[in-house]
Protein backbone atom coordinates (compact mmCIF):
# COMPACT_ATOMS: atom_id res chain seq x y z
CA UNK A 1 0.00 0.00 0.00
CA UNK A 2 2.02 2.91 -1.32
CA UNK A 3 0.19 5.64 0.53
CA UNK A 4 1.41 4.47 3.93
CA UNK A 5 4.79 3.89 5.45
CA UNK A 6 5.58 0.36 6.55
CA UNK A 7 5.01 1.12 10.24
CA UNK A 8 1.70 2.85 9.62
CA UNK A 9 0.55 0.02 7.40
CA UNK A 10 1.39 -2.58 10.02
CA UNK A 11 -0.47 -0.61 12.68
CA UNK A 12 -3.53 -0.22 10.43
CA UNK A 13 -3.59 -3.93 9.68
CA UNK A 14 -3.45 -4.76 13.40
CA UNK A 15 -6.19 -2.29 14.27
CA UNK A 16 -8.53 -3.50 11.54
CA UNK A 17 -7.82 -7.20 11.94
CA UNK A 18 -7.19 -7.61 8.20
CA UNK A 19 -4.79 -10.03 6.56
CA UNK A 20 -3.12 -7.92 3.85
CA UNK A 21 -0.95 -9.97 1.46
CA UNK A 22 2.73 -9.08 1.40
CA UNK A 23 2.77 -8.93 -2.39
CA UNK A 24 -0.65 -7.67 -3.45
CA UNK A 25 -1.85 -8.09 -7.02
CA UNK A 26 -1.86 -5.03 -9.31
CA UNK A 27 -5.51 -4.26 -8.52
CA UNK A 28 -4.73 -4.09 -4.82
CA UNK A 29 -1.72 -1.86 -5.45
CA UNK A 30 -3.90 0.57 -7.39
CA UNK A 31 -6.47 0.56 -4.59
CA UNK A 32 -3.71 1.56 -2.19
CA UNK A 33 -2.59 4.49 -4.34
CA UNK A 34 -3.40 8.01 -3.25
CA UNK A 35 -5.95 9.94 -5.29
CA UNK A 36 -4.74 13.23 -6.68
CA UNK A 37 -6.34 16.56 -5.83
CA UNK A 38 -9.97 16.96 -6.69
CA UNK A 39 -13.46 17.47 -5.34
CA UNK A 40 -14.89 15.29 -2.61
CA UNK A 41 -17.12 12.41 -3.72
CA UNK A 42 -19.94 11.27 -1.43
CA UNK A 43 -21.34 7.82 -2.20
CA UNK A 44 -24.55 6.14 -1.06
CA UNK A 45 -23.93 2.40 -0.60
CA UNK A 46 -25.92 -0.62 0.54
CA UNK A 47 -23.63 -3.37 1.72
CA UNK A 48 -24.06 -6.77 3.31
CA UNK A 49 -27.39 -8.15 4.43
CA UNK A 50 -26.72 -8.16 8.17
CA UNK A 51 -24.28 -6.10 10.30
CA UNK A 52 -23.57 -9.15 12.50
CA UNK A 53 -22.18 -11.26 9.67
CA UNK A 54 -18.42 -11.70 9.41
CA UNK A 55 -18.42 -10.41 5.83
CA UNK A 56 -19.46 -7.06 7.22
CA UNK A 57 -17.49 -6.89 10.46
CA UNK A 58 -14.20 -8.30 9.16
CA UNK A 59 -14.04 -6.94 5.61
CA UNK A 60 -16.70 -4.60 4.30
CA UNK A 61 -17.03 -2.17 7.22
CA UNK A 62 -13.25 -1.77 7.74
CA UNK A 63 -12.71 -1.19 4.01
CA UNK A 64 -15.60 1.17 3.42
CA UNK A 65 -15.41 3.15 6.67
CA UNK A 66 -11.64 3.24 7.18
CA UNK A 67 -9.35 2.06 4.38
CA UNK A 68 -11.04 3.61 1.36
CA UNK A 69 -11.45 7.10 2.92
CA UNK A 70 -7.85 7.01 4.21
CA UNK A 71 -6.41 5.80 0.90
CA UNK A 72 -8.30 8.52 -0.94
CA UNK A 73 -6.88 11.20 1.38
CA UNK A 74 -10.41 12.04 2.45
CA UNK A 75 -11.77 12.51 -1.07
CA UNK A 76 -14.10 9.52 -0.88
CA UNK A 77 -16.86 9.42 1.73
CA UNK A 78 -19.17 6.39 1.63
CA UNK A 79 -22.42 6.32 3.54
CA UNK A 80 -22.79 2.60 4.20
CA UNK A 81 -25.84 0.73 5.46
CA UNK A 82 -26.81 -2.94 5.45
CA UNK A 83 -29.99 -4.36 3.92
CA UNK A 84 -31.39 -5.17 7.35
CA UNK A 85 -30.75 -1.61 8.54
CA UNK A 86 -32.70 -0.33 5.53
CA UNK A 87 -35.44 -3.00 5.91
CA UNK A 88 -34.76 -4.30 2.40
CA UNK A 89 -35.40 -7.84 1.18
CA UNK A 90 -32.71 -7.69 -1.52
CA UNK A 91 -34.93 -7.98 -4.58
CA UNK A 92 -35.32 -4.18 -4.74
CA UNK A 93 -31.63 -3.37 -5.14
CA UNK A 94 -31.43 -3.18 -8.94
CA UNK A 95 -34.45 -0.88 -8.96
CA UNK A 96 -32.87 1.37 -6.31
CA UNK A 97 -29.62 1.47 -8.29
CA UNK A 98 -31.38 2.16 -11.57
CA UNK A 99 -33.39 5.00 -10.01
CA UNK A 100 -30.23 6.58 -8.61
CA UNK A 101 -31.27 6.22 -4.98
CA UNK A 102 -28.12 4.16 -4.40
CA UNK A 103 -24.74 4.46 -6.12
CA UNK A 104 -23.19 1.11 -5.13
CA UNK A 105 -24.89 -1.98 -3.77
CA UNK A 106 -23.93 -5.44 -2.68
CA UNK A 107 -26.36 -7.78 -4.44
CA UNK A 108 -27.09 -11.49 -3.98
CA UNK A 109 -27.32 -12.71 -7.57
CA UNK A 110 -30.15 -15.15 -6.87
CA UNK A 111 -32.30 -12.32 -5.50
CA UNK A 112 -32.41 -10.53 -8.85
CA UNK A 113 -32.06 -13.43 -11.29
CA UNK A 114 -35.78 -13.12 -11.98
CA UNK A 115 -34.97 -9.85 -13.78
CA UNK A 116 -31.72 -11.00 -15.40
CA UNK A 117 -31.97 -14.78 -15.81
CA UNK A 118 -28.38 -15.34 -16.85
CA UNK A 119 -27.17 -14.40 -13.35
CA UNK A 120 -28.30 -17.78 -11.99
CA UNK A 121 -25.84 -19.57 -14.27
CA UNK A 122 -22.77 -19.18 -12.06
CA UNK A 123 -24.31 -20.62 -8.88
CA UNK A 124 -26.59 -23.38 -10.13
CA UNK A 125 -27.46 -25.79 -7.31
CA UNK A 126 -24.78 -28.47 -7.15
CA UNK A 127 -22.54 -26.89 -9.81
CA UNK A 128 -19.50 -25.79 -7.79
CA UNK A 129 -17.92 -28.14 -5.25
CA UNK A 130 -15.55 -25.42 -4.00
CA UNK A 131 -15.57 -21.68 -3.39
CA UNK A 132 -12.54 -21.36 -5.65
CA UNK A 133 -14.45 -22.82 -8.58
CA UNK A 134 -17.49 -20.65 -7.84
CA UNK A 135 -15.28 -17.58 -8.05
CA UNK A 136 -13.60 -18.71 -11.28
CA UNK A 137 -16.97 -19.29 -12.90
CA UNK A 138 -18.32 -15.94 -11.72
CA UNK A 139 -15.28 -14.00 -12.90
CA UNK A 140 -15.40 -15.73 -16.28
CA UNK A 141 -19.04 -14.64 -16.71
CA UNK A 142 -18.55 -10.95 -15.83
CA UNK A 143 -18.55 -9.76 -19.45
CA UNK A 144 -21.68 -11.77 -20.29
CA UNK A 145 -23.40 -10.47 -17.18
CA UNK A 146 -22.60 -6.85 -17.93
CA UNK A 147 -23.88 -7.18 -21.47
CA UNK A 148 -27.29 -7.84 -19.94
CA UNK A 149 -27.02 -5.68 -16.82
CA UNK A 150 -26.04 -2.53 -18.68
CA UNK A 151 -29.32 -2.72 -20.57
CA UNK A 152 -31.08 -2.04 -17.28
CA UNK A 153 -28.66 0.67 -16.18
CA UNK A 154 -26.34 -1.17 -13.79
CA UNK A 155 -22.87 -2.73 -13.97
CA UNK A 156 -21.13 -5.48 -12.01
CA UNK A 157 -17.68 -4.50 -10.74
CA UNK A 158 -16.65 -7.51 -8.63
CA UNK A 159 -18.11 -10.69 -7.13
CA UNK A 160 -17.39 -13.32 -4.52
CA UNK A 161 -18.94 -16.45 -2.95
CA UNK A 162 -20.50 -16.70 0.48
CA UNK A 163 -19.75 -19.78 2.64
CA UNK A 164 -21.07 -23.13 1.39
CA UNK A 165 -24.86 -23.35 1.59
CA UNK A 166 -26.09 -26.29 3.65
CA UNK A 167 -29.30 -27.88 4.93
CA UNK A 168 -30.18 -26.98 8.55
CA UNK A 169 -32.93 -29.31 9.83
CA UNK A 170 -34.93 -29.18 13.04
CA UNK A 171 -35.41 -32.96 13.17
CA UNK A 172 -32.82 -35.74 12.88
CA UNK A 173 -31.67 -36.73 9.40
CA UNK A 174 -29.05 -39.34 8.63
CA UNK A 175 -29.19 -39.44 4.83
CA UNK A 176 -30.38 -37.46 1.84
CA UNK A 177 -33.59 -39.47 1.49
CA UNK A 178 -34.67 -38.21 4.92
CA UNK A 179 -35.41 -34.86 3.29
CA UNK A 180 -38.23 -36.35 1.23
CA UNK A 181 -41.56 -34.68 2.04
CA UNK A 182 -40.01 -31.96 4.18
CA UNK A 183 -40.74 -28.25 3.81
CA UNK A 184 -37.41 -26.53 3.11
CA UNK A 185 -36.73 -22.80 3.05
CA UNK A 186 -34.89 -21.85 -0.14
CA UNK A 187 -33.79 -18.54 -1.63
CA UNK A 188 -33.37 -19.13 -5.34
CA UNK A 189 -35.03 -20.85 -8.27
CA UNK A 190 -32.24 -23.34 -8.91
CA UNK A 191 -32.33 -24.43 -5.25
CA UNK A 192 -36.07 -24.91 -5.73
CA UNK A 193 -35.30 -27.22 -8.68
CA UNK A 194 -32.91 -29.22 -6.52
CA UNK A 195 -35.29 -29.49 -3.56
CA UNK A 196 -38.18 -30.64 -5.76
CA UNK A 197 -35.91 -33.25 -7.38
CA UNK A 198 -35.14 -34.55 -3.88
CA UNK A 199 -38.86 -35.03 -3.22
CA UNK A 200 -39.13 -32.10 -0.80
CA UNK A 201 -41.20 -28.89 -0.87
CA UNK A 202 -39.40 -25.56 -1.36
CA UNK A 203 -40.66 -22.60 0.67
CA UNK A 204 -39.65 -19.06 -0.26
CA UNK A 205 -39.05 -16.93 2.81
CA UNK A 206 -37.02 -13.81 3.66
CA UNK A 207 -33.93 -14.57 5.71
CA UNK A 208 -34.95 -12.67 8.89
CA UNK A 209 -38.13 -14.79 9.10
CA UNK A 210 -36.43 -18.18 8.95
CA UNK A 211 -35.30 -18.48 12.58
CA UNK A 212 -38.84 -18.22 13.95
CA UNK A 213 -40.20 -20.40 11.14
CA UNK A 214 -37.77 -23.16 12.11
CA UNK A 215 -38.53 -22.64 15.79
CA UNK A 216 -42.29 -22.98 15.24
CA UNK A 217 -42.08 -25.79 12.70
CA UNK A 218 -43.45 -23.73 9.80
CA UNK A 219 -40.53 -25.20 7.84
CA UNK A 220 -38.61 -28.38 8.60
CA UNK A 221 -35.27 -27.27 7.20
CA UNK A 222 -33.61 -24.15 5.85
CA UNK A 223 -30.75 -23.50 3.46
CA UNK A 224 -28.07 -20.94 4.23
CA UNK A 225 -24.30 -20.72 4.65
CA UNK A 226 -22.54 -22.67 7.37
CA UNK A 227 -21.20 -19.47 8.93
CA UNK A 228 -24.25 -17.36 8.06
CA UNK A 229 -26.58 -19.70 9.94
CA UNK A 230 -24.21 -19.71 12.86
CA UNK A 231 -24.13 -15.90 13.00
CA UNK A 232 -27.94 -15.90 13.00
CA UNK A 233 -28.08 -18.61 15.71
CA UNK A 234 -29.90 -21.21 13.63
CA UNK A 235 -28.17 -23.84 15.77
CA UNK A 236 -30.63 -22.87 18.52
CA UNK A 237 -33.63 -24.07 16.48
CA UNK A 238 -32.12 -26.91 14.41
CA UNK A 239 -30.37 -30.15 15.27
CA UNK A 240 -28.76 -31.55 12.08
CA UNK A 241 -26.51 -29.93 9.48
CA UNK A 242 -26.11 -31.58 6.06
CA UNK A 243 -22.89 -30.01 4.79
CA UNK A 244 -22.72 -30.84 1.08
CA UNK A 245 -22.14 -27.49 -0.73
CA UNK A 246 -25.52 -26.95 -2.39
CA UNK A 247 -24.43 -23.57 -3.75
CA UNK A 248 -22.33 -20.58 -2.64
CA UNK A 249 -24.77 -17.67 -2.43
CA UNK A 250 -22.66 -15.62 -4.87
CA UNK A 251 -22.82 -11.88 -4.21
CA UNK A 252 -21.57 -8.98 -6.32
CA UNK A 253 -20.97 -5.25 -6.12
CA UNK A 254 -23.13 -3.39 -8.64
CA UNK A 255 -23.07 0.31 -9.52
CA UNK A 256 -25.49 2.72 -11.12
CA UNK A 257 -24.08 2.84 -14.64
CA UNK A 258 -24.94 6.48 -15.45
CA UNK A 259 -23.37 7.66 -12.17
CA UNK A 260 -20.34 5.42 -12.69
CA UNK A 261 -19.65 6.70 -16.21
CA UNK A 262 -19.78 10.33 -15.03
CA UNK A 263 -17.11 9.84 -12.36
CA UNK A 264 -13.65 11.27 -12.77
CA UNK A 265 -11.64 8.43 -14.40
CA UNK A 266 -9.14 8.45 -11.55
CA UNK A 267 -11.94 8.10 -8.99
CA UNK A 268 -13.57 5.36 -11.04
CA UNK A 269 -10.30 3.41 -11.29
CA UNK A 270 -9.71 3.84 -7.55
CA UNK A 271 -13.19 2.57 -6.65
CA UNK A 272 -13.04 -0.35 -9.09
CA UNK A 273 -9.70 -1.48 -7.66
CA UNK A 274 -11.05 -1.14 -4.12
CA UNK A 275 -14.17 -3.21 -4.89
CA UNK A 276 -12.08 -5.90 -6.59
CA UNK A 277 -9.68 -6.04 -3.66
CA UNK A 278 -12.59 -6.21 -1.23
CA UNK A 279 -14.10 -9.12 -3.19
CA UNK A 280 -10.73 -10.91 -3.01
CA UNK A 281 -10.78 -10.57 0.78
CA UNK A 282 -14.39 -11.72 0.99
CA UNK A 283 -13.57 -14.77 -1.15
CA UNK A 284 -10.69 -15.70 1.15
CA UNK A 285 -12.97 -15.25 4.14
CA UNK A 286 -15.62 -17.54 2.63
CA UNK A 287 -13.13 -20.37 2.28
CA UNK A 288 -12.02 -19.89 5.89
CA UNK A 289 -15.42 -19.64 7.51
CA UNK A 290 -17.13 -22.42 5.56
CA UNK A 291 -15.36 -24.95 7.76
CA UNK A 292 -15.39 -22.66 10.79
CA UNK A 293 -19.17 -22.35 10.56
CA UNK A 294 -19.49 -26.13 10.60
CA UNK A 295 -17.10 -26.39 13.54
CA UNK A 296 -18.97 -23.74 15.52
CA UNK A 297 -22.43 -25.17 14.82
CA UNK A 298 -21.33 -28.66 15.85
CA UNK A 299 -19.58 -27.53 19.04
CA UNK A 300 -16.04 -28.38 18.01
CA UNK A 301 -13.27 -26.69 20.00
CA UNK A 302 -11.52 -25.40 16.87
CA UNK A 303 -14.41 -22.96 16.32
CA UNK A 304 -12.57 -19.66 15.86
CA UNK A 305 -14.70 -16.91 14.34
CA UNK A 306 -18.32 -17.83 15.05
CA UNK A 307 -20.31 -18.71 18.16
CA UNK A 308 -19.62 -22.12 19.65
CA UNK A 309 -22.84 -24.11 20.04
CA UNK A 310 -21.63 -25.82 23.20
CA UNK A 311 -24.97 -26.24 24.97
CA UNK A 312 -26.75 -27.97 22.09
CA UNK A 313 -24.25 -28.77 19.33
CA UNK A 314 -25.64 -29.80 15.96
CA UNK A 315 -24.93 -33.15 14.32
CA UNK A 316 -23.04 -32.92 11.03
CA UNK A 317 -24.28 -35.20 8.25
CA UNK A 318 -21.92 -35.68 5.30
CA UNK A 319 -22.91 -36.79 1.80
CA UNK A 320 -21.94 -40.31 0.82
CA UNK A 321 -20.35 -40.99 -2.56
CA UNK A 322 -23.69 -42.28 -3.80
CA UNK A 323 -25.40 -39.07 -2.67
CA UNK A 324 -22.75 -36.93 -4.37
CA UNK A 325 -23.41 -38.86 -7.57
CA UNK A 326 -27.12 -38.19 -7.11
CA UNK A 327 -26.50 -34.46 -6.80
CA UNK A 328 -24.46 -34.61 -10.03
CA UNK A 329 -27.32 -36.36 -11.86
CA UNK A 330 -29.84 -33.80 -10.63
CA UNK A 331 -27.56 -30.99 -11.82
CA UNK A 332 -27.18 -32.55 -15.26
CA UNK A 333 -30.73 -33.78 -15.79
CA UNK A 334 -32.80 -31.18 -13.94
CA UNK A 335 -31.06 -28.03 -12.69
CA UNK A 336 -29.12 -26.93 -15.80
CA UNK A 337 -31.92 -27.75 -18.30
CA UNK A 338 -34.52 -25.96 -16.14
CA UNK A 339 -32.33 -22.85 -15.99
CA UNK A 340 -31.75 -22.83 -19.75
CA UNK A 341 -35.48 -23.24 -20.33
CA UNK A 342 -36.13 -20.12 -18.21
CA UNK A 343 -33.19 -18.19 -19.59
CA UNK A 344 -33.29 -19.19 -23.27
CA UNK A 345 -31.07 -21.14 -25.65
CA UNK A 346 -28.40 -18.38 -25.81
CA UNK A 347 -27.80 -18.97 -22.09
CA UNK A 348 -27.13 -22.64 -22.79
CA UNK A 349 -24.67 -21.67 -25.50
CA UNK A 350 -22.93 -19.21 -23.17
CA UNK A 351 -22.81 -21.85 -20.45
CA UNK A 352 -21.06 -24.35 -22.72
CA UNK A 353 -18.66 -21.73 -24.03
CA UNK A 354 -17.69 -20.07 -20.73
CA UNK A 355 -18.69 -22.24 -17.74
CA UNK A 356 -18.42 -25.83 -18.94
CA UNK A 357 -14.64 -25.63 -19.60
CA UNK A 358 -14.19 -24.68 -15.92
CA UNK A 359 -16.66 -27.10 -14.33
CA UNK A 360 -16.36 -30.05 -16.71
CA UNK A 361 -20.16 -30.26 -16.79
CA UNK A 362 -21.67 -29.60 -20.22
CA UNK A 363 -25.24 -28.62 -20.98
CA UNK A 364 -27.04 -31.02 -23.30
CA UNK A 365 -30.34 -29.94 -24.79
CA UNK A 366 -33.06 -32.45 -23.97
Amino acid sequence: MRSFGSRATALLVILLGLSIPSAPPPSAQKAGATLGPGPKVTIEMIGQGNPAHLQYTRVEAPYVKELIPQRSNGRIEIRLSTRDERSLQGTELVRLLRQGQVDISNVALTFIAGEVRILDGVDLAGLNPTAEQARKVTNAMTAAFNQELERVGVKQISAYPYPAQAFYCRQPITKLDDLRGKKIRTFGVTLNDLVVALGAQPVSMAFPEVYSALERGVVDCGITGTATGNASKWYEVTTHLYTYPLSWGVNAYFVNLAWWNKLDPAVREFLESSLVEMADKLSDLSVEITQDGTDCNTGRPNCKHGTLAKDRPMVEVKATDAEKARFARILDETVIPAWVKRCGDPCGETYNRVIAPITGVKYTKR
